[in-house]
């Protein structure tokens, strides 16, 4: 006890005075499609405005349904010109709302975008509460491999701005849409870049829900008015077979992925409306989520019978599964107005938050990689869908004999603790 004491200390003031939060950590036993891409990534923040729409926080129960011109602030990375030397800051807040903590990236703020070439539009949605750096990690890797993403703060439901839960219900997915639009309407150098015909929806736990409604699976008529649903039956907006719901199909969206989505749990969704999902599907879970339910997630695998559909699952991660930066040094601290240290929005008990957020760099460059730029990519999705049941098996060279049914794209070992499923569409 006496030797570790000293060492523990030393290890404490060896801390750099200033936190570095470094977003852009590759591990060296990181799988092969997690380092970044051969693009410079830039870095812009901007506000989109939607005008008239309804304020779910400000309408009673009875009476007139409040009305706002409703702002959305959204980051956007994207390949930077060439000769853009990479790095840079951002300045993001912390799960308490109040503390702002820098983040060390390879992004440049506001560098001058590529010209010459289109990419496609990935739109990333965070849960609730979150913010638009909270899968920062993710943007950045996939904006240097050649994508536009698009990384949105949804009003009422950040950090620095919480408020009822009903507005995330009823806003989510249709901020996700409409951000695409506005995207699509860029002028300029980043307009000029950006293909808006070929878009991904990610979404995180209630980026998740919104992704899902977006993607056609409209919610149950029950729950509008259930404990959850905004008031004057709001909700009534995402429900399956009506007008309004309909309304959110859109073509330019080819491919959809939820982490840890919600709702399901709740009963947000039956069998008619999980069938509404025809596009391709990726679902990212932690087998003891207990926020989302696990259970409930994998109801959602089994129930959208009419997509191409796949569910990766990190072994005995709870709710955190992949999607969340790694927690601020900022957050470690006990907070007596939260009542825990923020360092458990982000975390997990079981798995580092870089080692997650590799594998999930792995999953979704594979992802859209496939549905937005046409690549065969189905040898990372062809696996044992227990990793622990794969054989390592490679000649004196390191490369794989046709014995091997180890995950393709992972060194041998560094599988462990995943599950990987896939059903067709009919399944």
């Amino acid at each position: 006890m006496n030797r570790i004491l000293p060492a523990a200390l030393m290890a404490l003031t060896a801390l750099p005075a200033v936190a570095q939060n470094r977003i852009d950590v590759i591990r060296p036993d990181a799988p092969e499609l997690a380092p970044y891409g051969d693009y410079t990534v830039g870095v812009q923040s901007m506000t989109f405005t939607n005008p008239d729409q309804v304020d779910v926080v400000n309408t009673a129960a009875e009476g007139e349904i409040a009305r706002y011109d409703r702002p959305l602030t959204v980051e956007v990375w994207y390949p930077a010109a060439e000769g853009t030397t990479p790095g840079g800051t951002y300045t993001a807040i912390l799960r308490d709302g109040t503390t702002e903590v820098p983040l060390q990236g390879q992004a440049v703020p506001d560098a001058a975008p590529l010209t010459g070439e289109t990419f496609p539009l990935v739109i990333i949605s965070h849960g609730y509460p979150g913010n638009r750096w909270l899968m920062s990690p993710l943007a950045e890797n996939l904006a240097s491999k050649g994508y536009v993403v698009a990384s949105i703060d949804h009003t009422d439901s950040t950090y620095d701005n919480k408020g009822a839960f009903g507005s995330t219900l009823y806003n989510r997915p249709w901020d996700q849409k409409f951000v695409i639009d506005q995207m699509a309407a860029l002028d300029g150098d980043l307009g000029a870049m950006t293909d808006a015909d070929n878009v991904a929806v990610i979404g995180y736990s209630m980026g998740g829900y919104g992704a899902l409604i977006l993607a056609g699976a409209g919610v149950t008529e029950s729950i509008v008015d259930g404990k959850y649903g905004p008031p004057q039956r709001l909700l009534e907006r995402n429900v399956m077979g009506t007008d309004t719901h309909a309304q959110l199909a859109d073509d330019r969206i080819k491919a959809f992925a939820a982490f840890a989505p919600w709702g399901n749990n709740t009963g947000f969704w039956n069998a008619e409306g999980l069938a509404g999902i025809t596009k391709p599907l990726l679902l990212i879970a932690g087998s003891v989520d207990d926020v989302a339910g696990y259970d409930a997630i994998r109801g959602i695998f089994d129930g959208t019978v009419n997509s191409d559909r796949h569910l990766l699952t990190y072994v005995d991660a709870n709710h955190n599964a992949g999607a969340p930066m790694p927690a601020p040094q900022e957050g470690y601290a006990m907070n007596e107005e939260l009542g825990f240290a923020p360092f458990e929005h982000y975390a997990d008990a079981v798995w580092d938050n870089v080692r997650m957020n590799n594998i999930a760099q792995h999953f979704l460059t594979a992802w859209v990689d496939q549905n937005l730029k046409g690549k065969d990519m189905s040898q990372y999705f062809d696996l044992t869908p227990d990793a622990a049941d794969g054989v390592w098996a490679a000649d004196d060279a390191g490369e794989p004999t046709a014995e091997n049914t180890y995950w393709t794209g992972f060194p041998n070992r560094t599988a462990v603790g995943l599950m990987f499923e896939s059903k067709a569409a009919g399944e």
